[in-house]
């Protein structure tokens, strides 16, 4: 009863921002994203009856008592419920990005964890199936199970059973659709995104613009990628960014998970693209800035990052594969 699965991150082009159930992870909006190549966690989970409780060892170290510790033995939970198992585990993981720190972590641990958790039960899932399951650990863990370009449709059913991941387009598509992701700090985020979601529907007075203008991204993006145009899905990429983070300065403690270094990029785009280099942003819940460009303009877009203070590394992604099983176990 031990399997492993490998998963890589997702970024959103679209974002989900928002639940209109806690428990079950459901959206209070449909989102797009892209299925990362390289951005990875490798997971290796075996039950055993000598497991009195479930181990989890993360990146090296077992985890002590903590929210992301509470968060996969939750999930776990919800992955026996569905096979009618009682049987603790050892969990292993690896991801080989920073962890916590705005870059999807959860997305690509949750998606790997819940592969390889129904492998070495034996579950026998479908990708819709898996991606509602993965949903329960990780809201945007359902985008990862797929590779490509994938979207998360909010769905209306109180149960959640028409809240699921499907792929737009595979990870061949847009073969010169590009990310560079700038890492502008390694440490894990103050706040996480379950209470910043949280305090942003509750408290903030710019949530029901967002509401009323997530669908017209989601179209536009969704037309951008299908016909391959990189301005309309660029543009709306950026725009919807810029929303969600006004969201955010709005809210009741007020949520900035900029840095300085994050300003800085964003300015500078703003000037390049005036320039002719046609590159656009996107910056999920952290302070990484997320370059959306095309294959050729890569090493002009490295070069002008390397001279921004604050640019601790950079990560050179395109449209990546889904979730799979793998005989590399951890242990």
């Amino acid at each position: 009863m031990k399997a492993s699965a490998v998963a890589n991150s997702n970024i959103a082009l679209v974002k989900y921002w928002g639940k209109r159930d806690e428990r079950l992870i459901l959206p209070q909006n449909g989102s797009i994203s892209m299925t990362t190549e390289g951005m990875s966690t490798h997971t290796t989970v075996e039950f055993d009856s000598r497991y009195r409780r479930d181990v989890i060892i993360l990146n090296g170290k077992e985890l002590e008592e903590s929210e992301t510790k509470e968060e996969i033995v939750r999930q776990m939970g919800n992955i026996r419920n569905h096979a009618g198992s009682k049987e603790r585990a050892k969990v292993m993981s690896f991801n080989n990005f920073p962890t916590g720190a705005g870059l999807a972590s959860s997305a690509s641990g949750i998606a790997a964890l819940t592969a390889a958790a129904c492998e070495a039960l034996g579950l026998r899932l479908n990708g819709k199936e898996l991606s509602i399951l993965a949903r329960l650990g990780s809201g945007s863990a359902c985008r990862s199970i797929y590779g490509g370009f994938v979207e998360w449709l909010r769905g209306s059913r109180e149960d959640g059973k028409d809240s699921y991941a499907k792929q737009l387009a595979a990870e061949t598509h847009w073969p010169d659709f590009r990310m560079v992701v700038a890492v502008t700090s390694k440490r894990e985020k103050k706040v996480r995104s379950r209470m910043g979601m949280k305090a942003s529907v509750e408290t903030s007075a710019f949530y029901k613009g967002w509401l009323d203008s997530v669908e017209e991204d989601l179209d536009s993006v969704r037309k951008g990628i299908l016909k391959k145009d990189f301005r309309e899905v660029g543009e709306t990429a950026e725009h919807n960014c810029l929303k969600m983070h006004s969201i955010m300065l709005a809210a009741k403690p007020s949520i900035l998970y900029w840095l300085p270094s994050t300003v800085e990029i964003m300015r500078n785009v703003h000037e390049w693209r005036e320039n002719g280099l046609e590159c656009y942003f996107t910056i999920d819940a952290g302070p990484q800035v997320k370059l959306i460009c095309l294959e050729k303009d890569i090493p002009a877009i490295q070069e002008r990052l390397k001279s921004i203070k604050g640019v601790e590394d950079m990560i050179f992604t395109k449209p990546g594969q889904g979730a799979g099983v793998t005989e590399d176990h951890l242990f």
